[in-house]
């Protein structure tokens, strides 16, 4: 399983909802959920080259983790 090797952030389930009906805003009788899916939330990982206890090495981590600067990039 594709995993960030920083904080282990890995794919995770969710669903998907399908509505029907004009929203109350709009002037209707509001949205009724007329079914709902299953589908994977994937993390944002990019394998990347980072300097590890003194060597380089790819690895996949996560955008959230690159932003922080919880990894060294390696030149």
């Amino acid at each position: 399983m594709r995993s960030c090797i920083v904080c282990a952030k890995g794919p995770h389930s969710g669903r998907k909802y399908k509505r029907r009906g004009m929203e109350k805003k709009k002037g209707g009788a509001g949205s009724k959920v007329v079914g709902k899916s299953f589908r994977m939330v994937l993390p944002n990982l990019q394998r990347i080259k980072i300097s590890l206890n003194g060597s380089v090495q790819h690895a996949l981590v996560c955008t959230s983790c690159i932003q922080a600067n919880k990894v060294t990039k390696a030149a």
